[in-house]
């Protein structure tokens, strides 16, 4: 049966005042997964008023009594891994076992956090004065406005609130309008774990509830996982209320192979990092830079790691490459690897739907590999957000490295050599907030990450994740020295 989530505001689930309501259909089928409430004008307030007062008494809840309540919410979400995968997969489309992989982080980061914030202390710094004494502490941020995107929404849902919830913040929540179900049983985990009413609220909603959230004088921090468009839109709705902004945007990210790499290896972690959720990461393989002396092997073997790769519905065994979002998302795909074919690139794998009546009313497409592709086609400069990989040769570590940086976009890269004094050198020269060496992932728990350049200002994850949502205060008063006693 279809299931059908309200809005969680002030610790109650009801139904919106002046919204409405979206159909959450299966993309690998299109049929019906379920109903999911909209947030209007009136559901925002009423959450962000409920948040205000909240966020008083939480902030000045022990770190103890915080970490208890996370703790309960992240064993509940844990109990229940099985059924929010089952519904994550129906909604997103990507296979039960990235699902239960996703949620079991998700869970991984609430756990940390909750420890986390039992170690946050403050300072004593020198002084110019011998009778002065400077402290440092830290307060909240206070009322937190988050909003997240649909690829990873429980666990990007958890990279905020864990952290936000954890430092003494009460937050609103935005989860995607269209994967907005199993985030809503991740909150009412949360919720009945024992948050107090108000400080946690969820509100699906599209573009307009987060910018009327964004702008909402009741809000003080923003935290926003999405493209660099959607950061923009976000920093000017902020502007004038001065809000502070944790912003992990859009990438392009460099799958960078020296003449020396284990080739077997690299083409391995090409695959999994080009294909994975269908490429819908934003830390996805975009481009790949490739020496030349190695180029001919490396992407006959990429292809046919392409082509090998079977794709089917998520929920089904062994699945594990499953369809894309939305229409929408698979035409931007296809429009790229068209783009680049006119360029005179060449179709080495995939580039197009797969046929056969499994496949007619989804939105599947084949993991494509595009060989050749000029550095001025838009797989090489836009990000494609999809099962679609450019290759593009190069003579030697110099000009690797100059392609690697050539873009506005610092979020993430990947180098593959056997000769690690070599890669390390090339990767302190790489214009990214996180760089992997002959590994294909850059997220570590207890790392931050975020971007440079146009994929954002911030840190998630590690402590620094924690210091996003707390504010600093010195403290500096004068004391009488023991003689004058």
């Amino acid at each position: 049966m279809p299931t059908r989530r309200e809005l969680l505001i002030d610790g109650r689930w009801r139904s919106p005042v002046d919204g409405g309501s979206v159909t959450i259909c299966d993309p690998a089928t299109g049929e019906p997964v379920g109903t999911s409430a909209v947030a209007g004008p009136s559901d925002i307030d009423a959450a962000v008023v409920a948040a205000g007062r909240a966020q008083r008494a939480w902030a000045r809840t022990h770190p103890d009594e915080r970490a208890a309540v996370l703790r309960a919410g992240a064993d509940a979400i844990a109990a229940a891994t099985d059924e929010i995968a089952a519904l994550l997969t129906r909604e997103q489309g990507k296979p039960v076992a990235d699902s239960r992989k996703e949620i079991l982080f998700g869970v991984d980061v609430l756990r940390y956090y909750a420890d986390e914030a039992r170690r946050v202390g403050g300072a004593i710094r020198p002084s110019a004065r011998r009778d002065v004494r400077s402290l440092v502490t830290y307060a909240p941020a206070g009322v937190v406005a988050a909003i997240v995107p649909w690829n990873y929404p429980v666990d990007l849902y958890c990279w905020k609130v864990a952290p936000a919830l954890a430092a003494g913040c009460a937050v609103v929540a935005k989860p995607p309008q269209e994967t907005p179900l199993a985030v809503g049983a991740v909150a009412r985990c949360l919720q009945d774990a024992g948050l107090p009413p108000g400080v946690l609220a969820d509100l699906p909603g599209d573009a307009t509830v987060g910018t009327r959230l964004v702008e909402h004088d009741g809000v003080h921090m923003v935290t926003v996982t999405g493209s660099t468009a959607t950061g923009r839109a976000v920093m000017r709705a902020a502007s004038h209320g001065v809000k502070r902004l944790s912003l992990e945007l859009g990438g392009h990210t460099p799958f960078v192979v020296l003449d020396d790499a284990d080739l077997a290896d690299a083409v391995a972690a090409c695959t999994r990092r080009s294909f994975s959720n269908m490429g819908q990461i934003c830390i996805a393989v975009n481009r790949v830079l490739v020496a030349d002396r190695v180029a001919d092997d490396f992407v006959e073997a990429l292809a046919a790691a392409a082509d090998a790769l079977e794709v089917g519905h998520g929920v089904d065994d062994g699945v594990r490459y499953g369809p894309m979002l939305n229409a929408d998302v698979r035409a931007r795909a296809d429009a790229h690897v068209r783009d680049a074919l006119l360029r005179g690139a060449t179709l080495r794998a995939g580039g197009r739907a797969p046929r056969g009546d499994p496949y007619e009313r989804g939105f599947f497409y084949r993991p494509t590999v595009v060989d050749r592709v000029p550095v001025d086609a838009r797989m090489m400069t836009e990000e494609t957000f999809g099962p679609a990989v450019g290759v593009h040769r190069l003579a030697d570590d110099a000009a690797l490295l100059d392609a690697a940086n050539r873009l506005p976009y610092g979020l993430a890269a990947y180098i593959y050599s056997d000769d690690l004094e070599r890669a390390w050198a090339f990767a302190e020269r790489i214009e990214a907030g996180a760089v992997g060496i002959n590994v294909n992932d850059v997220t570590e728990l207890q790392a931050p990450f975020g971007g440079w350049k146009l994929s954002g200002s911030g840190r998630e994850l590690g402590p620094e994740g924690l210091l996003t949502y707390l504010e600093s205060r010195h403290i500096r008063m004068r004391v009488r020295p023991f003689e004058d006693r």
